[in-house]
């Protein structure tokens, strides 16, 4: 999808939807409910382009600023 910025891509990857989401909504000035299409279609882009880009699910019982990251 053309026309988002860089960090959409690396929200998504990261897992971080609704920052993603809230992205797509500034740039394209759309409905959250465009916006949400516009990250599914954005995400299965980037599942068939980039498999290997997305990280690994953090445990749900940490707090996500605890979390770690795909460098640790």
């Amino acid at each position: 999808m053309d026309g988002l910025p860089a960090s959409v891509d690396h929200d998504i990857l990261a897992h971080r939807s609704i920052a993603a989401i809230a992205t797509i909504r500034e740039t394209l000035g759309c409905t959250v409910h465009q916006a949400v299409d516009a990250y599914a279609q954005r995400y299965e882009e980037l599942r068939r382009d980039r498999p290997d880009d997305f990280r690994h699910e953090p445990p749900r019982d940490q707090p996500e600023d605890v979390r770690p990251t795909a460098d640790e």
